[in-house]
């Protein structure tokens, strides 16, 4: 099949995008396109391996009625958290689930869409890269 789609960008409605872009720009996303208006409608914003896009909402945000979280990667787990903790940012303890062991954090956005960010570091990818090279069983 050669006519597929390309590229998946999640957009978030959200109550005051410029507040959501000082938010994931302590993430480590950078703004790359907006409607430039004021106050803006849209923004679009990239991280190393994935883009995000907000959208200014017309109603008032439930995000409990949201199915769905925000899972990140990081190589640099303990410094990040301290970052975010610096910039005044609630963030939870270092937790070492069965499912990431080297470790995952976790926080909420400015409109209470839940994040959850994991170490992901070159051990983290070389075992990774030899569990897909192994057949299943």
């Amino acid at each position: 099949m050669t006519a597929r789609a390309t590229h998946s960008t999640p957009m978030l409605h959200v109550a005051d995008i410029e507040h959501s872009i000082r938010f994931y720009q302590l993430l480590g996303f950078t703004t790359i396109d907006t409607d430039r208006c004021t106050p803006l409608g849209w923004a679009r914003l990239h991280c190393n391996g994935g883009e995000i896009m907000f959208l200014r909402a017309e109603r008032p945000i439930d995000p409990s009625a949201q199915g769905f979280f925000f899972y990140l990667y990081t190589p640099e787990l303990p410094a990040l958290r301290e970052h975010l903790v610096a910039s005044g940012l609630q963030v939870s303890a270092i937790k070492h689930p069965g499912y990431m062991p080297s470790g995952t954090v976790n926080l909420d956005d400015p409109d209470g869409y839940h994040l959850e960010i994991a170490h992901w570091g070159q051990a983290e990818h070389e075992v990774w890269l030899k569990r897909l090279a192994t057949p299943a069983s």
